[in-house]
């Protein structure tokens, strides 16, 4: 028997913006790939192409073994300072290196563009400008998230009884002049279950 009323249908969430352009990002991006080796290949031969290709894939992984090495040196020297009770401070192998991986990355995908964008980051001061927006941006969006969230968070505190169930209540202060009374009261009996 029906009432009359609907069934609401439930409400899909909305995708978010890199859900919907990632994808199709990716794909203009190959597609941009193969267009220009293909006009470089009809412009020059196929073998120029295949030779700009395993250089990219040789520099790429130099660049990437060199960048991993850096890195696991840098580990393990402010595991060593850390073991000998030494403050951590940072060296000159520390900086850098997720750059310059990302940069031996794209020189390691096939296409003229990643190559490009992977030999750009491999310059230091672009190194250094990619680093301080992305840690300004970082830090710009970690300010902005936690504005609202730890207001939240106290507003939805729950008191724990030893058994592991949620009380939920609300605190009730005795202060001078409120509604008790000027004096304070004495301590109060522990409760009982």
């Amino acid at each position: 028997m029906t009432t009359g009323a609907q069934t609401p249908y439930p409400v899909r969430p909305r995708r978010s913006r890199l859900r919907t352009f990632l994808p199709l990002s990716v794909a203009a991006w190959l597609v941009l790939e193969i267009w220009l080796l293909t006009m470089v290949a009809g412009a020059s031969n196929g073998l120029v192409v295949l030779l700009i290709l395993v250089a990219g894939l040789l520099l790429g992984s130099v660049v990437v073994k060199r960048a991993g090495r850096r890195a696991f040196k840098s580990l393990t020297e402010t595991l060593q300072q850390q073991q000998n009770g030494v403050p951590p401070t940072p060296g000159p192998n520390s900086e850098g290196n997720g750059l310059m991986m990302l940069g031996g990355l794209l020189l390691v995908i096939p296409g003229l563009v990643s190559d490009a964008l992977g030999l750009i980051l491999l310059v230091p001061p672009v190194q250094k400008a990619v680093s301080r927006y992305a840690e300004r941006t970082f830090e710009r969006r970690l300010r902005e998230a936690a504005q609202g969230s730890l207001g939240d968070a106290f507003q939805q505190a729950r008191m724990r009884r030893p058994d592991g169930k949620v009380v939920q209540g609300e605190v009730i202060r005795d202060e001078p002049g409120s509604t008790y009374g000027d004096t304070p009261q004495g301590p109060r009996p522990p409760l009982t279950r």
